[in-house]
């Protein structure tokens, strides 16, 4: 049951805890130089009841509106009604699938018609029962997913309110990411968007977005979870076990003996500063195991091996601290004390500190979510491409790196071809599409995870991959903590590489246009060969035309695009470059000269890198021979 709020305080403010504090903030305030940020504290206290799959909960949050504005309303998040039959969820499943697509229907093929099948035991639901603000009771309207509250007393800037609400809910079946008993891990229970979740409201205002199925966005702040359960269950989640020696499962101190307290119910306690949500999992069968990376890191990994070895699950604790290291270096360090794989959900979903994972594969995908997602925090439902596809390319990425992989067609082919079947396809809608509202699920997923990885790559194409490197890591430095936008992003890039890049927003990210270039002619006028190339798409880029000649010398010759106001700096030093005058994108045609007589030349080729996704690669290369 959850205490008054100043038995709270005197709890939650204890040395340790007080150390954590002071560290997380300091990391705050130091990501918040230029966008305020709002505030939140959780204490909840659960009751779970594993016979009935209900949970009584109480809830007190501290609230602190940092905006400049007046709050006379706020929302939540009630995502588990979406579980119930004719809800949003259950309705725009079923329409997508009345979509064909090569003869099969468009389903999310873990939702199909599931939810309008739920019986009244297996559906779920969030009930609230009470809510006060400051002591006093507040009115409010549930609107399916979304709790409307209008305050009796608004919110004034710079203030802090607390908020004490009393809930009950039920776990549904499982059916999308969360719920009980999945049918395929058989884990009993993933505990993901578990709790009235407070919206968001940033600089654009309020985001009471309904739950139709796609993903997240919330607010930074701490959670003090107290779970009390039937003591016969093994935990994982988000945040650091504050009673480790009194629960035990592999989570004591060396050589500790446990002592629970009697009863037939475990009371779990955790702790997480500065996360966006709060996720667990559990199950009876559960086994746990652990490696300390290094000090003041630990990951876990939660797995039952009714369907997956228990070695591929350990592998995964190995593959993570051999990698460690190199994704630290590429994409930023990570903050927090540790991060858990979890077996659970119906595929694979990321949290702020752990993730739930389906089988032992893709956990790569979802630890590196602890970035563009964990950290970042990017409204996922408004720039969905930021956080998978920024997430793909750095999956791919880390695996190049364990697998030794050199070369960008090695490391992203899987992301290229994913791409160019989309872009051949009538499936394709702008990257600038909000989540929900794509035409087709697979749409979604070929934009937003393969579309969005390639735009990556390829912006390493445009500045040069040593200058991306450089963007990435000023990212990460300058935004996370803070919900960066798209042009947030291209900001940094922009100053990081001194080059004009609004014109790949436009092009690549707000429309479907794409990138075609071909050889298409080559004459001799007086000793020197004239080469003529052409724009067949509608996206411009700049070129690197790679010539090698008879006598096995190389030299590349480097066209800017116009738009660029400026040149990538050379990337490889073992081949002369000459830089020539920017293409203008107006020009279907581009022609330059070569001080070499035409049958000296070799072979000819655009983007030898292949890292700019030009949809007819067949007329990039020209070999000559005399």
């Amino acid at each position: 049951m959850m205490r008054q709020s100043r038995v709270f305080l005197k709890t939650f403010f204890r040395p340790a805890a007080c150390m954590l504090i002071v560290q997380c903030i300091a990391v705050f305030c130091f990501a918040q130089p230029d966008r305020w940020q709002q505030r939140v504290k959780y204490f909840m206290d659960i009751d779970m009841n594993v016979v009935n799959n209900r949970f009584d909960g109480k809830q007190h949050l501290e609230y602190s509106n940092h905006s400049p504005d007046t709050l006379r309303k706020i929302f939540y998040h009630l995502y588990w009604n979406a579980f119930q039959p004719n809800s949003m969820m259950d309705n725009r499943s079923r329409v997508l699938g009345q979509t064909l697509i090569n003869d099969n229907p468009d389903w999310d093929d873990r939702v199909r018609d599931r939810i309008l099948h739920l019986t009244p035991a297996e559906i779920g639901y969030q009930r609230i029962l009470s809510l006060k603000m400051n002591g006093v009771e507040q009115p409010f309207k549930v609107e399916e997913t979304i709790l409307e509250v209008t305050l009796t007393k608004p919110i004034l800037p710079n203030s802090t309110v607390n908020l004490d609400m009393e809930f009950e809910a039920q776990v549904p079946l499982q059916i999308r990411r969360s719920g009980r008993d999945n049918p395929e891990t058989q884990v009993r229970y993933s505990m993901s968007q578990w709790y009235p979740k407070l919206c968001e409201y940033d600089y654009a205002g309020w985001h009471p977005t309904p739950y139709v199925g796609r993903e997240f966005y919330g607010v930074w702040g701490d959670f003090d979870v107290k779970i009390r359960i039937d003591k016969t269950y093994i935990l994982g989640g988000t945040g650091y076990l504050q009673n480790p020696n009194q629960i035990g499962y592999g989570y004591e101190s060396p050589g500790t003996k446990i002592i629970r307290p009697k009863g037939e119910k475990l009371t779990w306690h955790f702790y997480a500063p500065n996360v966006h949500d709060f996720v667990w999992a559990a199950d009876p069968e559960f086994k746990h195991a652990s490696k300390k990376i290094r000090e003041g890191l630990t990951l876990h990994v939660l797995y039952k091996t009714n369907k997956t070895p228990e070695k591929k699950w350990l592998n995964i604790l190995d593959q993570a601290a051999l990698a460690l290291p190199f994704i630290e270096k590429t994409f930023g360090p990570y903050p927090y004390k540790q991060y858990s794989f979890i077996n659970g959900g119906d595929g694979g979903m990321e949290y702020p500190m752990a993730t739930l994972l389906k089988d032992s594969g893709g956990w790569m995908h979802e630890f590196m979510h602890s970035w563009n997602q964990g950290m970042l925090g990017t409204n996922e439902l408004k720039y969905p491409w930021m956080d998978e596809g920024f997430t793909q390319y750095a999956g791919a990425r880390v695996w190049g790196y364990l697998n030794k992989d050199t070369s960008d067609d090695q490391i992203y082919k899987n992301e290229y071809n994913h791409y160019f079947s989309l872009a051949k396809s009538n499936l394709q809608e702008p990257l600038s599409t909000y989540a929900d509202f794509y035409n087709t699920n697979m749409g979604y997923n070929l934009s937003v995870y393969y579309k969005g990885a390639v735009f990556m790559v390829q912006l390493g194409y445009i500045v040069g991959d040593q200058v991306l490197d450089r963007i990435l890591l000023e990212y990460y430095r300058e935004w996370r903590f803070k919900h960066p936008n798209a042009d947030d992003f291209f900001r940094v890039a922009e100053k990081v590489s001194d080059l004009q890049l609004d014109w790949y927003k436009d092009f690549w990210i707000n429309s479907i246009k794409t990138v075609d270039y071909g050889i298409d002619s080559l004459w001799e006028v007086n000793g020197k060969t004239r080469i003529r190339l052409r724009m067949i798409g509608k996206v411009p880029m700049p070129l690197d035309v790679l010539l090698q000649f008879k006598d096995g010398s190389r030299e590349m010759a480097y066209i800017p695009q116009y738009l660029m106001f400026g040149s990538k700096p050379v990337e490889d030093k073992s081949i002369p470059r000459i830089v020539y005058e920017p293409w203008k994108w107006t020009s279907p045609d581009y022609e330059f000269e070569i001080n070499h007589r035409l049958t000296d030349l070799k072979e000819i080729e655009i983007d030898p890198s292949h890292r700019m996704a030009d949809l007819n690669r067949g007329n990039n290369r020209l070999e000559l021979k005399w």
